[in-house]
């Protein structure tokens, strides 16, 4: 229904969808994961400021909906460390509920239930979307070739299935990349079926970039995709699959970000994920639904970074207490987060000037003001 709302409507509903969706599911996993540890949650919010509904259930939990849709919390009991909280206040803990007073393993497995419950959300929604659709793969075929390129060169053709390179065999377009890529500037045996009939060439790879950044090309484009049926098991099996090529992507990319291979434009933030939202609600729910599972695994693979304020933050905390056999001091804690609040703003106002950069709103407002 969102694909048939003007663009007005449509991007910040699908937004708030795609945002609600991804916080409630993390904020979930540390729900369950603290009731399992025998920790009293306080309140349950999605969203923050002035809530727009609540209600209390029957274990004193609030359950509740902040007016700014940008993230969320589970509240627990006993959550703040007990020297930072009156003594008065302290005297009406239920020690047996507190988080505090947990085993440091029940503590870590709560913290970190939060990005597994997004990983498992991905997972669930591409097996999902792979069950009732199939899952999609670009044929081994030849769909077009780069004039002067590698493949051309040694009389590839449009239409050519290729059916294994120097003797493995490939079953996708993407199997393709992944045999070329490593091949940069070598000379390379390709089986090939034409019209039914198979031969064999060799082509001598081109190469993109320099040592051991360099890619082997071969100066093609891929044909048309096709979608597999898949058993409930192999859809499961595909979910995880495509969620680990997902994080694996996302992981490299953050790399190449941060060793120079790559700039940082793509760095998105709110502004990114609101337009993307509503292009992909344009175009049908299981693009909005791939989109989703997308993000949760970049929601996940990001709270597990360690920083502190982030649950990656609060495990390394965990680990050094593991290590000291006792808490960091307190006055480390603080400064820590600290440091990593002023390392999140940064990233945040960095992501959001990307944003409005790359949605190009300064070219519009330059053009308002003639």
């Amino acid at each position: 229904m969102l694909y048939i709302l003007p663009e007005t409507l449509r991007t910040p509903l699908a937004f708030i969808i795609v945002i609600s969706i991804l916080v409630f599911i993390h904020e979930l996993g540390h729900y369950v994961a603290a009731r399992w540890a025998g920790v009293h949650a306080e309140v349950f919010s999605i969203g923050f400021g002035k809530a727009l509904w609540q209600r209390t259930d029957k274990r004193g939990t609030v359950w509740k909906i902040g007016w700014l849709p940008l993230g969320g919390y589970v509240k627990m009991h006993g959550q703040e460390r007990p020297e930072d909280v009156p003594e008065a206040e302290r005297a009406n803990w239920r020690i047996e509920h507190t988080f505090h007073h947990k085993s440091l393993g029940r503590r870590a497995v709560v913290v970190a239930a939060g990005p597994i419950a997004n990983f498992l959300l991905a997972i669930v929604l591409f097996a999902g979307l792979f069950l009732v659709s199939g899952r999609p793969s670009v044929e081994p075929v030849v769909g077009g070739l780069a004039a002067g390129g590698p493949a051309e060169r040694a009389g590839m053709m449009v239409g050519d299935r290729i059916l294994a390179i120097d003797g493995i065999s490939v079953d996708s377009f993407g199997d393709i990349k992944r045999r070329i890529s490593p091949r940069a500037g070598q000379e390379t045996d390709i089986l090939l079926s034409r019209e039914g009939r198979e031969q064999m060439i060799k082509a001598n790879l081109g190469v993109q970039g320099d040592g051991p950044k360099a890619v082997g090309l071969l100066g093609i484009s891929g044909s048309k995709t096709v979608f597999v049926s898949l058993s409930p098991w192999e859809a499961l099996i595909g979910g995880v699959a495509q969620s680990w090529q997902v994080g694996d992507e996302t992981l490299g990319a953050l790399w190449q970000m941060i060793s120079g291979q790559r700039g940082a434009a793509d760095l998105g933030g709110p502004l990114r994920i609101a337009q993307l939202s509503g292009e992909m609600a344009q175009h049908g729910p299981a693009n909005l639904i791939s989109f989703i599972a997308v993000i949760s695994v970049n929601l996940g693979l990001i709270n597990l970074f360690p920083i502190p304020v982030l649950d990656g933050g609060h495990l390394l905390f965990f680990l050094a207490e593991a290590i000291r056999g006792r808490p960091l001091p307190p006055l480390a804690v603080e400064y820590c987060f600290r440091a990593g609040l002023a390392v999140l703003a940064g990233l945040f106002v960095f992501a959001t000037w990307n944003d409005v950069t790359h949605l190009g709103w300064f070219t519009w407002l330059a053009k308002m003001l003639g």
